[in-house]
């Protein structure tokens, strides 16, 4: 590669990294089919042991992605102990993303039971997104590498970041994965992993501008020499 080009090419792709962040109230602006296409082509060159690819999604919009939503929302509202919980040692981080969230964001007081739980059912309307995908993989793949499916999706949305489109990873999905399974007509010989909401943000939203902050990596790595 020629070296003169190196600098902007890690500048661009240091921005997408940086900026990107999980949106969480989309408009109602439909998103090009051409877009998700190209997108889908880049994320193809993402790595995977032995070049097995073991990614599978379906997106959806419109009427389809309307049962989907309205079969999810059923299912969370009548059952929200299905929605995956953190092991004690990572529940501070969900409570910390909570308080920043409801509380500072959306000003949804701590004991304001009927409105922290609309707020939550809204993860299963994709936040109001006109696209989600549903990502999952064959069962028999999940302890082989499941790590490859992290890659691609990683790669899939920054592509659709330096696109222009917003996104939001919902692991909150995964709890209800028959109904996904059903609605979808997946088999259960697949793992559903996380659901991903793809749209336009709204730039006047609040809970869009919140940052969730990140710990410093030296917390967690370490560099042996």
């Amino acid at each position: 590669m020629d070296n003169t080009i190196r600098p902007a090419i890690y500048d661009s792709l240091g921005h997408l990294i940086s900026t990107r962040h999980s949106t969480r109230n989309f408009l109602p602006k439909s998103v090009s089919i051409d877009d998700l296409k190209r997108s889908l082509i880049m994320a193809q060159n993402a790595p995977s042991g032995s070049n097995t690819q073991p990614w599978r999604a379906i997106f959806l919009s419109g009427n389809a992605l309307t049962s989907l939503k309205t079969a999810l929302i059923e299912a969370a509202d009548s059952d929200p102990s299905r929605i995956l919980q953190l092991p004690e040692a990572f529940r501070h981080y969900r409570s910390s993303l909570g308080r920043k969230l409801y509380g500072q964001a959306m000003g949804i007081a701590r004991d304001d039971l009927p409105a922290r739980k609309a707020a939550v059912l809204r993860n299963f309307e994709f936040f109001g997104a006109p696209m989600a995908g549903i990502i999952y993989i064959d069962k028999t793949m999940y302890d082989v590498d499941l790590l490859s499916v992290g890659m691609w999706l990683q790669t899939l949305v920054l592509e659709l970041t330096a696109l222009g489109l917003d996104t939001c990873i919902e692991v909150s999905v995964a709890g209800y994965h028959q109904i996904v399974k059903k609605e979808l007509n997946i088999s259960d010989d697949m793992e559903i992993l996380c659901g991903l909401a793809v749209g336009y943000g709204d730039p006047t939203s609040a809970v869009n501008q919140v940052v969730a902050g990140r710990d410093d990596w030296e917390q967690w790595i370490e560099i042996r020499q």
